[in-house]
C-alpha cells in the first residue's frame, strides 16, 4: 500500500463565527485512487480540500501529502498536485489562451512545451476553436472546462477537484467527466468532492460521505 495522502485528526474553526466546519476527521488516500468526498452544501466538503492542498491551514490536526506537510515541504509538495477549486479562478478580460499561459507558467511548464500542451488540452475538451476569445464570452460550462485544464496543465500527480461540474450543462459535465476517467485509467491520484451520487458511483474508488464537518461512513460507492 503506498499512501500518498494520510488525514489526521483534522479540525478547522473559523473563531470569529465560532463554526467548527471540520470537526476531527482522518482518513487516507492510496496512490492511483478516486477518493469522492459527499454531502450537502456546508457540510465541510469545500473546507477540507482547501486544508488538503494547503489553501487554508487547520486549526488543529495534520496533512502528509506524499510523506510530506505543508509546514515544512510547501513547495515540494505544490510540485506534485493540481487544484481545481468550485469558483472559476480566471480572469474575465484575457483569453482562454492567456489564462492557460498565465496558469502554466506559475506551475513551471515553459515555452514550446506549454503552448503545445495548452492547445493539446484545448482541443481535448473542443475548445481549441476559441482559443484566442476572452473568458468573459463563454458560457459557464466552457469557463468549467478552461478551469479544469488550469489545474492539470502541469501534469499533476495529485488532482483536487472541488465540485468541478457543478451548475453546467450536459454537454460540458460528460465531456469533463470523460477526461477525469481517462486520468483515473492512468493511475493520477484524484480527490474528489461533489453532492451527486451518481457520478461518485461511476467515477470513484472509494467515497466518504461528509456532514457537520464529520466523516459519516467511508467504503466503495456499492456499499454506500
Amino acid at each position: 500500500m503506498n499512501l500518498v495522502i494520510d488525514v489526521i485528526n483534522l479540525f478547522k474553526e473559523y473563531r470569529n463565527t465560532n463554526n467548527l466546519a471540520v470537526n476531527g476527521i482522518s482518513f487516507n488516500i492510496e496512490e492511483g485512487e478516486v477518493f469522492g468526498l459527499l454531502g450537502p452544501n456546508g457540510a465541510g466538503k469545500t473546507t477540507t480540500i482547501s486544508m488538503l492542498c494547503g489553501l487554508l491551514q487547520p486549526t488543529k490536526g495534520d496533512v502528509l501529502v506524499g510523506g510530506m506537510n505543508f509546514k515544512t515541504h510547501p513547495n515540494d509538495i505544490k510540485k506534485i498536485i493540481g487544484i481545481v477549486p468550485q469558483d472559476i479562478a480566471l480572469y474575465a478580460d484575457l483569453t482562454a489562451y492567456e489564462n492557460l499561459r498565465f496558469f502554466g507558467n506559475m506551475q513551471g511548464v515553459k515555452g514550446t512545451q506549454l503552448k503545445n500542451r495548452i492547445l493539446e488540452l484545448l482541443d481535448v475538451f473542443g475548445l481549441k476553436q476559441k482559443a484566442e476569445q476572452k473568458i468573459s464570452t463563454f458560457s459557464g460550462g466552457m469557463k468549467r472546462r478552461v478551469n479544469l485544464i488550469a489545474g492539470i496543465l502541469h501534469t499533476p500527480k495529485i488532482l483536487f477537484l472541488d465540485e468541478p461540474t457543478v451548475g453546467i450543462d450536459v454537454q460540458s459535465r460528460n465531456v469533463i467527466m470523460e477526461y477525469l476517467v481517462s486520468l483515473k485509467q492512468n493511475g493520477m491520484t484524484i480527490i474528489y468532492s461533489s453532492h451527486h451520487m451518481e457520478e461518485a458511483e461511476k467515477f470513484c474508488t472509494r467515497v466518504a460521505i461528509i456532514d457537520h464537518g464529520k466523516i459519516i461512513v467511508i467504503g466503495t460507492p456499492k456499499s454506500m
